[in-house]
């Protein structure tokens, strides 16, 4: 690595140690913490807020438990500091089980608020109007791509989907349905871009292409888009850049309920049309570990799996064990910390998960 971006990532190491003093502070005081941790930490023989120094002392917490975030009272998730304050509910897609929930307050705002700097003002026209096709209902997505257009003043048309009834279909065999219903949601999509002057989208890869099998998006007027989902691979990649779209910008992304946003690096020749993701650091922190000893990250360029951290005053959440597999890409310029390449549902899941319009 050249001597600048070593400089860089000892800059971001730092910062991000200052951040987890303060958000493992803010979370343990009495006064702004939430039930959920401040009775967690009743129950050690040790104190976060005089132990935690830096990233790496968040192991003491171990592997955060996904089922701790199904079921109630999710008001154990919500730090005395925003009890007054009006808190929103995501979930998860819901297709392992009960979903897990978090709390909002403004973190999904500030998310896409930062991954609005990311986005090229000459595909994403300040002030046009935006198509978010995709999943609504209890998910972030709902109200974040709402928000990025706002925040970017526009106007945000949307179609109404439901992933976990396209989810139940394929369990049951029911492929033409399912096929029905996602044609439902496409035609409903193709009503609007016809109707309206819009110019940029959010959607996923499969009704992405599904749209393109019907019209031309750039004969449409669209001029960027931003797509994501677990089908987003190396391929489709390629395929929507040189067949699908035309010279409309495509912006691949990986989000989730839990982490919020992590923004695609531009690709390179030499990328061969992997996917690069960099999680918005200090906030968000994804890492890659060994399936089987997940206290151990991968060397760069191996496979893992997805260990999450979120450091917000709203949410924390210390090494959480995503559903998600991928290669561990090492720092850069622009992100002087690790990012994800090819993130993937996790291999050994794959005969339980459905994704459906993922």
């Amino acid at each position: 690595m050249s001597t600048t971006l070593n400089a860089k990532k000892a800059v971001a190491k730092k910062a991000l140690d200052a951040h987890v003093r303060k958000i493992v502070g803010w979370h343990f005081d009495p006064d702004t913490g939430s039930p959920f941790w401040l009775n967690f930490a009743k129950q050690k023989k040790w104190d976060p807020r005089k132990d935690v120094k830096c990233y790496e002392d968040l192991e003491r917490f171990g592997n955060f438990q996904d089922e701790w975030l199904r079921g109630g009272p999710v008001r154990k998730w919500v730090p005395k500091a925003y009890a007054n304050s009006p808190i929103s509910i995501f979930e998860t897609g819901g297709s392992t089980g009960v979903p897990k929930a978090r709390i909002n307050v403004n973190d999904f705002r500030t998310d896409y608020e930062n991954f609005s700097d990311t986005l090229p003002d000459k595909f994403f026209p300040k002030g046009a109007n935006w198509l978010s096709l995709g999943p609504t209902g209890p998910r972030r997505l709902r109200m974040a791509v709402e928000h990025l257009c706002q925040h970017r003043g526009g106007i945000c048309f949307m179609v109404d989907l439901d992933p976990r009834w396209v989810i139940k279909l394929l369990r049951r065999g029911q492929i033409q349905e399912a096929e029905l219903y996602k044609s439902h949601v496409v035609d409903q999509g193709l009503t609007l871009l016809k109707a309206h002057d819009i110019n940029c989208m959010f959607t996923t890869p499969k009704l992405l292409e599904a749209i393109c099998e019907k019209v031309s998006l750039k004969k449409l007027g669209i001029k960027g888009i931003f797509c994501g989902g677990t089908e987003m691979t190396p391929q489709f990649h390629r395929f929507a850049v040189e067949e699908l779209l035309d010279g409309i910008y495509f912006a691949p992304t990986y989000g989730n309920t839990l982490m919020g946003l992590a923004t695609h690096k531009a690709p390179t020749k030499e990328d061969n049309w992997a996917i690069i993701y960099y999680p918005p650091a200090p906030r968000a922190i994804l890492e890659v570990v060994d399936p089987d000893k997940t206290d151990n990250l991968v060397e760069y360029g191996a496979t893992g799996r997805v260990r999450l951290t979120t450091l917000t005053k709203e949410f924390f959440v210390p090494r959480f064990l995503e559903r998600d597999e991928c290669e561990r890409e090492a720092p850069c310029d622009q992100y002087p910390w690790d990012g994800v390449r090819n993130v993937r549902p996790f291999s050994r899941f794959q005969k339980n998960v459905v994704e459906g319009v993922y």
